[in-house]
């Protein structure tokens, strides 16, 4: 399968599971599913926003921004700002764990940027509070839900703006909402590139693929290859396959089911990890993540000796290819089961099929393994315990 954007290649299987591929077709019912999961109309152009572009422009003015958010409320737009770098003129700190770390006062007053969905997030409000006593001269911008949340009470103690969080829009799911679509704004973006559902909807090829995918997931899961080991030659998709990680642990990962999605950086890992991933257990499966560079750095000639004669000429780009085929041709030659994604456009509508395309595969997947794909009851168990302990 290949967009103008990505080339896909599809898991080697030779079985083909008509019954999975009927059931994951009549899943695709577009005008049904938007019914059962109204999110994904945030994937559309039709999506209805909660604030008007008009009122961002005088917030564009800001030259640095601090974003202040956990998981699906922070990784999207990390995803964004790490891949399309090259466009964005404007500075943005990313506050996305709790830790003891030092924040600098700022020289430019910032604009923060608080998401939280419930507004109650332990972690976001503790680093809100830090960032509130370093740098107190901020504008703040808040995204929480219409109700009443901790959020909420500090943004009317601070004066603050607040923009509505789709209560019906998990935090995992809402890279296309408010929560990520703002952020991109303010880097300069336009939100719109990003909505591409409805293009690939129209592609067959391209759904056609999905469900191939899907079906081939669903039975490396089920023959017991519990891991999805994410092979990233593309230190620019680093955050984004972080949100991917969220989003398939966090939505599939219920009643002892789901797959373990692992981020290996290539080819770094060929040093530590790879002997494993090809003589260890057989309980992996694979994908391998690429980009096309366009002027990736050539070798001087002057610094090569004769035992690197194979760099002349060279890029570092052909270079990180060669490494991707060589152990691609040896997986094969193994029979361990992979996919592959190879990037040929870095830009926003790459990012908005990559998004669709996953949060697909994710929903589809919740259907086979019979989970509940928008609820994480577990993680609210570690909420409630830090509640007790701190009391």
């Amino acid at each position: 399968m290949e967009t103008e954007n990505i080339v896909f290649k599809n898991f080697e299987n030779k079985k083909k599971n008509l019954y999975l591929k009927k059931k994951l077709i009549k899943f695709l019912n577009f005008k049904n599913l938007f019914k059962k999961y109204p999110l994904l109309i945030s994937l559309t152009d039709k999506y209805d926003y909660t604030f008007e572009k008009e009122k961002l422009k005088k917030l564009k003015q800001y030259p640095e921004f601090n974003l202040i958010g956990m998981g699906g409320s922070i990784l999207g737009a990390e995803a964004i700002y790490d891949f399309l770098n090259h466009k964005i003129k404007k500075k943005f700190f990313f506050l996305n764990n709790l830790q003891n770390r030092k924040i600098s006062k700022s020289k430019n007053k910032r604009l923060n940027l608080i998401v939280s969905k419930s507004g109650n997030t332990l972690e976001t409000n503790s680093n809100l509070n830090l960032i509130l006593t370093k740098q107190n001269k901020n504008h703040n911008l808040i995204i929480t839900e219409n109700k009443k949340n901790i959020l909420s009470k500090i943004s009317h103690k601070l004066k603050a703006d607040i923009i509505e969080h789709k209560n019906y829009i998990g935090g995992r799911y809402s890279v296309l909402s408010e929560v990520g679509m703002i952020p991109a704004e303010l880097m300069g973006l336009k939100e719109k590139k990003f909505k591409r559902l409805n293009y690939l909807a129209k592609n067959k090829k391209f759904m056609n693929y999905l469900v191939q995918n899907v079906s081939s997931i669903y039975s490396n899961i089920i023959n017991g290859k519990n891991n999805g080991v994410i092979l990233n030659y593309d230190e620019k998709l680093e955050n984004f396959l972080k949100w991917y990680q969220q989003l398939a642990a966090e939505s599939l990962g219920k009643k002892g089911k789901g797959f373990f999605p692992i981020i290996s950086t290539m080819p770094k890992d060929n040093h530590s990890l790879l002997q494993l991933y090809l003589d260890g257990p057989k309980n992996n499966f694979f994908t391998f993540f690429s980009t096309k560079e366009k002027n990736s750095f050539k070798f001087n000639k002057s610094f090569l000796i004769s035992e690197l004669n194979q760099l002349k000429s060279k890029n570092i780009d052909e270079v990180l290819y060669a490494q991707k085929k060589a152990t691609q041709n040896v997986f094969k030659n193994k029979r361990l089961p992979f996919r592959s994604f190879e990037i040929i456009n870095r830009n926003e509508a790459t990012l908005g099929e990559l998004f669709a395309f996953f949060i697909l595969e994710t929903l589809m997947l919740s259907s086979l393994l019979k989970v509940n794909p928008i609820d994480q009851p577990s993680v609210e168990l570690i909420k409630i315990e830090t509640k007790r302990i701190l009391k």
